[in-house]
């Protein structure tokens, strides 16, 4: 079993404090209205929990992606909604970590570290989800810089960011499909940003999920992130990194159905005696326990190997789609362990499978992460 330090336990379980003396009480009621309140972002900010593997030079606590994986799993126990609110406000920092330059990490991470500004990541379009490569947001150059066209959508923070790292066009005629792409900082009070919010989704809803349009918007040529022409390759690494955060938000989205099957099957009785008695359930509660001991530890050794710079695209896929599914498979047990009073509000079981459903699909499909992992394996 993978065994964490005592300052890694201490973060674990400030993590865990933090998660169930803010975010319990309000939770279900901000899933409900799907809203986010601020003031828990700005607590998160004070407490050190954004950005942690950011230097501590551009304001971040200079640890690692392990030590973050801690805090998302720790938050998303409690609800996975507001655990993506507050992990989102530094989405795309691991770029700018990566690849920015010294002017752009000074500009831009002290910010989100500190809980001054709040960012994203522009990818995804309507007719350009899980192939990339098709994006068709035009960037074109300028003597001073680029000005952007184009939607995106299925944008975290698009209503609520500050500032977005976008994935454009910038070198159509580029023989390589892949190297007709870069990555751009784009302030959205910039003119031509419009965005809208987009409601009734099924879990993380209290997440801000946005449709955005550029209309002509022009950025300077210091906002270039990374070189021309290696938008794309800067996504698949930027990826490398958030993968595990969702993996992260696996593993305790299960971890925390699994404590509500627990509680309930204590106390609930069927036939006279309590469902605790039962072999079945024995034997559920078993399988679910270990299906979530094994994602926790694919989790931290995943992590701790990208902290040591082993960045492996096919083990950082497994862990993901991993975490995701057992999220799905721990949650969907927990409900019918609860029988019919799973399917209540006031259970608080069943937004435990709504948040671990969409987990299997942002960030890579499972589909695409099998697909990875196969052709990395089979080297095609």
């Amino acid at each position: 079993m993978f065994e964490l330090t005592p300052e890694q336990k201490d973060i674990k379980n400030a993590a865990r404090e933090f998660a169930e003396g803010e975010l319990m009480e309000v939770a279900r009621e901000l899933d409900e209205k799907e809203e986010f309140d601020e003031k828990l972002w700005k607590k998160a900010a004070d407490l050190g929990f954004l950005g942690v593997f950011i230097d501590e030079k551009y304001g971040g606590a200079g640890l690692g992606y392990l030590d973050h994986s801690l805090i998302c799993e720790e938050f998303s126990r409690v609800d996975c909604g507001i655990a993506h609110s507050i992990t989102s406000s530094f989405f795309g920092s691991q770029l700018i970590s990566l690849i920015g330059t010294e002017e752009q990490k000074l500009k831009y991470l002290p910010l989100v570290c500190q809980g001054g500004a709040k960012m994203g990541v522009a990818i995804t379009e309507p007719d350009a989800g899980s192939d990339v490569s098709s994006v068709k947001t035009v960037a074109k150059k300028t003597d001073s810089g680029y000005v952007i066209s184009g939607n995106k959508t299925f944008i975290t923070n698009a209503n609520r960011g500050d500032f977005l790292i976008v994935l454009c066009v910038t070198n159509p005629e580029a023989k390589k499909k892949y190297d007709r792409f870069s990555t751009l900082i784009v302030e959205t009070n910039r003119p031509g940003y419009e965005s809208s919010k987009l409601k009734n989704k099924l879990s993380l809803r209290c997440s801000d999920t946005g449709e955005v349009t550029f209309k002509d918007v022009s950025v300077p040529k210091e906002n270039l992130l990374g070189k021309e022409g290696r938008g794309f390759y800067n996504i698949m690494e930027f990826l490398n990194r958030s993968r595990l955060e969702a993996a992260g938000f696996g593993v305790g989205t299960a971890q925390g159905a699994l404590e509500k099957a627990i509680n309930h099957v204590r106390k609930r009785k069927q036939f006279g005696v309590p469902l605790a008695d039962s072999p079945i359930v024995q034997s559920k509660i078993a399988e679910m326990a270990t299906l979530v001991e094994a994602a926790r530890s694919f989790l931290y050794s995943t992590s701790s190997k990208l902290d040591k710079g082993e960045v492996d695209h096919a083990l950082i896929a497994m862990t993901k789609w991993y975490a995701a599914e057992i999220a799905v498979k721990v949650s969907d047990e927990a409900i019918q362990l609860h029988g019919g009073y799973g399917i209540l509000e006031e259970y608080d079981v069943g937004h435990y499978w709504r948040d671990a459903k969409v987990l299997e699909i942002f960030e890579g499909t499972k589909e695409v992460e099998k697909l990875i992992i196969g052709r990395r394996l089979l080297g095609r």
